[in-house]
């Protein structure tokens, strides 16, 4: 038997679901947007600024799929929440949310859970410290786009303020997250490979 015969495959959910239909891709997307949109909902501040479970979702949906699938989910949360689905961070949803000065984060969340996806294609969603470098490229992912979006919307100049909006706050928040998310991932791997002894 060739080695390519017993290649187990990357991602979590594929050692889950190991044959899986085009219209089982479909629902396992949606799936991945819906989780991000509930995380998206569980809010908490740090001063003036909400701090949400939308990136923590977005690392988790990432991994857990895959790079393609997984920046599917969060272009289908994106196309949701601008068709007017309540699952922007607050309840927020429409078209008019383009003009939102988060929107870029939301739009970078599409390269985050590539990143994460692509990380834990090569397997660093088994080791925390691998993990973790994965889930730190994925949480600064929609900085990329976010913070010169925010920018733009509210007519700042300043990279001062800017990054006083837009990431200083983050940065802790972020860093937890990601850290909640390497620690997660291979503690799953060890019940996946514990259930199929």
């Amino acid at each position: 038997m060739s080695t390519a015969a017993i290649a187990r495959p990357g991602v979590l959910v594929d050692r889950l679901v190991p044959r899986a239909s085009t219209l089982t891709n479909v629902l396992l997307v949606a799936i991945g947007a819906a989780v991000v949109g509930v995380l998206a909902q569980a809010e908490w501040r740090i001063g003036p600024v909400p701090i949400t479970g939308q990136t923590l979702g977005v690392m988790l949906v990432g991994g857990a799929l895959g790079m393609r699938r997984g920046a599917a989910a969060l272009t289908t949360y994106m196309i949701a929440g601008l068709a007017g689905a309540p699952v922007f961070a607050g309840g927020a949803g429409g078209p008019a949310y383009v003009m939102a000065p988060t929107f870029g984060y939301v739009i970078g969340f599409i390269g985050a859970a590539a990143i994460a996806g692509w990380a834990a294609e090569r397997a660093w969603d088994r080791n925390v410290l691998l993990a973790m470098g994965g889930f730190l490229l994925a949480t600064a992912a929609p900085f990329v786009v976010g913070m010169p979006y925010l920018a733009i919307v509210l007519g700042l100049t300043d990279l001062s303020t800017v990054a006083a909006f837009g990431l200083t706050p983050f940065i802790v928040p972020g860093l937890i997250k990601a850290g909640l998310a390497a620690a997660l991932f291979p503690l799953a791997w060890k019940l996946v490979r514990r259930f199929e002894r």
